[in-house]
């Protein structure tokens, strides 16, 4: 049957391939060790009765070799599964190693506790946003580096020889047969399309329209000649002002003469001699608007008073 004190005189002063050796100490690197530390009370192999705490996955386990199991290696351990609460992994634990010694107990809740607390940590970690710094190495740099310049010189190439071939097919080097990509050609006659509509854009003039911008202007030469007319009656009415007729020339009072066709559109009024008012009779003054015509013509009629 196993020996303990045999295997361990064996595993410290012969080889352990589990052993690590530095300037601070011994250390165990086997996963089921349950303080990390080489030495006879926390060695897996040299001890028949052992107990220890492992995770997988976020999950821990609790593991337990017994001497029963001892010629049956598929089932050595024997494991169970701890809840994420706290102390109710510490009454698990309590229940399944009721019996055990107190040190490796202790031990076992020790290794929970702290593997508890790793977790916690892990998760405080997890939430805070760090800096994560990437090294590249060198050799890789300039690896990509000449791709991007190999890259380019092809792209180049690729233009230039489109170019050419392009300039070739619009002089008809080639005649009238072709072989060449459907999709690259109708990519050539889309870019000529829109560079001929665009042209054509340029060449056309802009549209004359014709807008209304002379109401408010009509509007107060209509309300002068009103207010003229207006003025012209009460003279009249007053007998001091004689209107005139188709057939007669008015003499401004600048002392020129002025015929109908070329009489002013606002006529001013002359005033005539007091022997010629019982001769004429006074008129009235109308002023016709002819619409088919872009400026307001007006005429004078002179009619005789009822």
């Amino acid at each position: 049957m196993q020996h303990d004190e045999v295997i361990w005189q064996v595993i410290r002063h012969n080889h352990c391939s589990f052993m690590s050796k530095i300037a601070t100490g011994n250390f165990c690197r086997n996963p089921y060790n349950v303080t990390g530390i080489c030495n006879r009370s926390s060695c897996p192999l040299a001890n028949s009765r052992y107990a220890t705490i492992r995770d997988h996955d976020g999950v821990f386990y609790l593991y337990m070799k017994s001497i029963e199991r001892a010629h049956m290696p598929n089932k050595l351990w024997e494991r169970v599964k701890l809840p994420r609460n706290y102390e109710k992994a510490l009454e698990i634990v309590d229940k399944h190693l009721m019996y055990w010694p107190k040190t490796l107990v202790h031990k076992t809740k020790q290794r929970l506790t702290k593997m508890t607390q790793m977790r916690i940590r892990m998760r405080k970690l997890a939430l805070k946003t760090r800096e994560k710094i990437m090294t590249t190495p060198r050799k890789e740099k300039k690896r990509e580096a000449r791709r991007e310049e190999k890259a380019e010189r092809a792209a180049a190439l690729d233009k230039s020889i489109e170019k050419e071939l392009l300039e070739r097919l619009q002089k008809g080097v080639y005649g009238d047969i072709y072989n060449y990509p459907v999709k690259e050609y109708n990519k050539v006659l889309d870019i000529e399309e829109g560079q001929a509509a665009s042209e054509d854009e340029e060449e056309l003039e802009p549209e004359i329209e014709y807008v209304e911008g002379y109401e408010e202007l009509e509007l107060e030469d209509d309300i002068e000649d009103f207010g003229g007319l207006a003025i012209a009656r009460s003279q009249m009415d007053d007998g001091n002002v004689e209107m005139v007729g188709d057939d007669e020339d008015v003499e401004p009072f600048a002392g020129k003469r002025v015929g109908k066709e070329t009489a002013p559109a606002s006529r001013k009024l002359v005033k005539d001699e007091p022997d010629a008012k019982s001769k004429k009779r006074a008129r009235v003054l109308v002023e016709v608007e002819h619409g088919d015509v872009d400026e307001r013509e007006k005429a004078i009629v002179c009619t005789e008073c009822l």
